[in-house]
Protein backbone atom coordinates (compact mmCIF):
# COMPACT_ATOMS: atom_id res chain seq x y z
CA UNK A 1 0.00 0.00 0.00
CA UNK A 2 1.17 3.61 -1.11
CA UNK A 3 0.94 7.02 0.67
CA UNK A 4 -2.39 9.15 1.33
CA UNK A 5 -2.16 12.36 -0.80
CA UNK A 6 -4.84 15.39 -0.14
CA UNK A 7 -5.02 17.18 -3.36
CA UNK A 8 -6.43 21.22 -3.21
CA UNK A 9 -7.21 22.84 -6.34
CA UNK A 10 -5.03 23.10 -9.50
CA UNK A 11 -2.06 20.53 -9.30
CA UNK A 12 1.66 20.99 -10.27
CA UNK A 13 4.00 19.17 -11.40
CA UNK A 14 5.48 18.59 -8.27
CA UNK A 15 2.80 17.19 -6.69
CA UNK A 16 2.09 15.00 -9.70
CA UNK A 17 6.24 13.82 -9.14
CA UNK A 18 5.18 12.82 -5.62
CA UNK A 19 2.48 10.24 -6.73
CA UNK A 20 3.38 6.71 -7.12
CA UNK A 21 1.52 3.63 -8.53
CA UNK A 22 -0.66 1.85 -5.10
CA UNK A 23 -0.87 5.50 -3.81
CA UNK A 24 -4.26 7.48 -2.33
CA UNK A 25 -5.35 10.60 -3.45
CA UNK A 26 -8.15 12.55 -1.67
CA UNK A 27 -9.42 15.55 -4.60
CA UNK A 28 -10.50 18.83 -2.90
CA UNK A 29 -11.79 21.60 -5.39
CA UNK A 30 -13.21 21.21 -9.27
CA UNK A 31 -13.07 18.18 -11.15
CA UNK A 32 -14.80 17.74 -14.65
CA UNK A 33 -16.57 14.73 -15.92
CA UNK A 34 -16.05 13.91 -19.63
CA UNK A 35 -16.93 11.08 -21.04
CA UNK A 36 -16.51 10.01 -24.68
CA UNK A 37 -18.87 12.79 -26.50
CA UNK A 38 -16.84 15.21 -24.63
CA UNK A 39 -13.43 14.20 -25.33
CA UNK A 40 -14.04 14.45 -29.26
CA UNK A 41 -16.14 17.19 -29.01
CA UNK A 42 -13.16 19.48 -27.00
CA UNK A 43 -10.74 17.77 -29.33
CA UNK A 44 -12.88 19.00 -32.73
CA UNK A 45 -12.69 22.38 -30.90
CA UNK A 46 -8.92 22.71 -30.22
CA UNK A 47 -8.04 20.83 -33.60
CA UNK A 48 -9.97 23.72 -35.26
CA UNK A 49 -7.42 26.31 -33.34
CA UNK A 50 -10.51 27.01 -30.79
CA UNK A 51 -10.90 27.22 -26.96
CA UNK A 52 -12.83 25.67 -24.49
CA UNK A 53 -15.40 26.71 -22.62
CA UNK A 54 -13.73 25.62 -19.01
CA UNK A 55 -9.75 25.57 -18.47
CA UNK A 56 -8.48 22.10 -17.64
CA UNK A 57 -4.93 22.74 -16.73
CA UNK A 58 -3.62 21.52 -13.94
CA UNK A 59 -6.88 19.80 -13.60
CA UNK A 60 -8.75 16.32 -12.99
CA UNK A 61 -10.73 15.01 -15.71
CA UNK A 62 -12.88 12.21 -14.55
CA UNK A 63 -14.35 9.54 -16.61
CA UNK A 64 -18.00 10.11 -15.51
CA UNK A 65 -21.73 9.91 -16.27
CA UNK A 66 -23.31 11.79 -12.94
CA UNK A 67 -26.97 11.37 -12.39
CA UNK A 68 -27.98 14.83 -11.70
CA UNK A 69 -32.15 15.39 -10.26
CA UNK A 70 -32.93 18.83 -10.54
CA UNK A 71 -29.89 20.78 -8.91
CA UNK A 72 -29.15 17.91 -6.89
CA UNK A 73 -26.41 15.04 -7.71
CA UNK A 74 -27.08 11.58 -6.88
CA UNK A 75 -24.53 9.46 -8.07
CA UNK A 76 -20.89 9.79 -9.50
CA UNK A 77 -19.52 6.87 -10.49
CA UNK A 78 -16.75 6.18 -12.74
CA UNK A 79 -17.42 4.50 -16.17
CA UNK A 80 -14.88 2.43 -17.97
CA UNK A 81 -11.77 4.69 -19.17
CA UNK A 82 -10.74 2.43 -22.18
CA UNK A 83 -13.72 3.98 -23.84
CA UNK A 84 -11.72 7.31 -24.36
CA UNK A 85 -8.07 5.19 -24.74
CA UNK A 86 -8.23 6.64 -28.28
CA UNK A 87 -7.96 10.68 -27.37
CA UNK A 88 -7.00 10.27 -24.01
CA UNK A 89 -3.17 11.29 -24.71
CA UNK A 90 -4.15 14.12 -27.27
CA UNK A 91 -6.26 15.50 -24.78
CA UNK A 92 -3.57 15.35 -22.51
CA UNK A 93 -1.03 17.22 -24.14
CA UNK A 94 -3.66 19.97 -25.52
CA UNK A 95 -5.24 20.55 -21.92
CA UNK A 96 -2.66 20.28 -19.66
CA UNK A 97 -4.71 18.05 -17.40
CA UNK A 98 -2.76 16.67 -14.65
CA UNK A 99 -5.08 13.86 -13.27
CA UNK A 100 -7.37 11.31 -14.85
CA UNK A 101 -10.23 9.26 -12.98
CA UNK A 102 -12.57 6.47 -13.99
CA UNK A 103 -12.29 2.65 -13.89
CA UNK A 104 -10.80 -0.53 -15.59
CA UNK A 105 -7.58 0.88 -16.44
CA UNK A 106 -6.41 2.72 -19.54
CA UNK A 107 -3.86 1.38 -22.36
CA UNK A 108 -0.16 2.21 -23.35
CA UNK A 109 -0.81 5.34 -25.44
CA UNK A 110 -2.00 6.77 -22.38
CA UNK A 111 0.85 5.49 -20.08
CA UNK A 112 2.90 7.27 -22.17
CA UNK A 113 1.04 10.28 -22.42
CA UNK A 114 0.65 10.53 -18.79
CA UNK A 115 4.91 10.30 -18.36
CA UNK A 116 5.75 12.87 -21.38
CA UNK A 117 3.12 15.28 -20.06
CA UNK A 118 3.37 14.50 -16.15
CA UNK A 119 0.24 13.30 -15.63
CA UNK A 120 -1.61 9.75 -13.49
CA UNK A 121 -4.34 8.08 -14.20
CA UNK A 122 -5.75 7.03 -10.80
CA UNK A 123 -8.98 4.83 -10.35
CA UNK A 124 -12.20 5.45 -8.41
CA UNK A 125 -14.04 1.99 -7.18
CA UNK A 126 -16.77 1.08 -9.13
CA UNK A 127 -20.13 0.41 -8.16
CA UNK A 128 -19.95 3.45 -5.27
CA UNK A 129 -22.02 5.83 -7.28
CA UNK A 130 -23.64 7.51 -4.44
CA UNK A 131 -20.81 7.35 -1.81
CA UNK A 132 -19.09 9.42 -4.54
CA UNK A 133 -22.00 11.86 -4.92
CA UNK A 134 -21.62 12.62 -0.77
CA UNK A 135 -18.42 13.89 -2.09
CA UNK A 136 -19.94 16.98 -4.20
CA UNK A 137 -20.66 19.99 -2.73
CA UNK A 138 -21.53 21.33 -5.36
CA UNK A 139 -22.15 22.02 -9.41
CA UNK A 140 -20.07 24.68 -10.59
CA UNK A 141 -21.57 24.17 -14.25
CA UNK A 142 -22.70 22.23 -16.97
CA UNK A 143 -21.03 23.04 -20.78
CA UNK A 144 -22.19 20.48 -23.52
CA UNK A 145 -25.42 19.40 -22.35
CA UNK A 146 -26.95 19.32 -26.19
CA UNK A 147 -24.57 15.67 -25.95
CA UNK A 148 -27.03 14.57 -23.12
CA UNK A 149 -26.41 14.54 -19.51
CA UNK A 150 -24.43 11.83 -19.21
CA UNK A 151 -22.38 13.26 -21.85
CA UNK A 152 -22.18 16.81 -21.14
CA UNK A 153 -19.59 18.17 -18.95
CA UNK A 154 -20.23 18.94 -15.49
CA UNK A 155 -18.08 21.01 -13.21
CA UNK A 156 -18.36 19.84 -9.73
CA UNK A 157 -16.76 21.09 -6.40
CA UNK A 158 -15.35 18.27 -4.44
CA UNK A 159 -14.49 17.85 -0.91
CA UNK A 160 -12.05 15.12 -0.35
CA UNK A 161 -13.54 13.22 -3.46
CA UNK A 162 -11.62 9.25 -3.33
CA UNK A 163 -10.35 7.04 -2.44
CA UNK A 164 -8.73 7.37 -5.86
CA UNK A 165 -5.98 4.70 -6.23
CA UNK A 166 -2.92 5.68 -8.73
CA UNK A 167 -2.63 2.96 -10.77
CA UNK A 168 -0.76 4.91 -13.92
CA UNK A 169 2.09 7.58 -12.55
CA UNK A 170 4.16 9.78 -14.55
CA UNK A 171 7.41 8.00 -13.61
CA UNK A 172 5.69 4.65 -16.78
CA UNK A 173 4.64 2.36 -14.07
CA UNK A 174 1.15 0.56 -13.94
CA UNK A 175 -0.10 -1.07 -11.21
CA UNK A 176 -0.85 -4.01 -13.18
CA UNK A 177 2.78 -4.18 -14.71
CA UNK A 178 3.88 -4.28 -11.27
CA UNK A 179 1.64 -6.83 -9.51
CA UNK A 180 2.70 -8.94 -12.32
CA UNK A 181 6.34 -8.45 -11.26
Amino acid sequence: MGKAYSLRGKIGDQEVSKLQVGDIIYITGEIFTMRDQAHLKALEILRGGGRLPFDLRGGVIYHCGPLVKGSRLVSAGPTTSMRMERSEGEILARTGAKCIIGKGGMGSGTLSALSEHHAVYAEYPGGAGALAARSVVGIKGVYWRELGDPEAVWVLEVEGFGPCFVTMDCHGRTLRETLKK
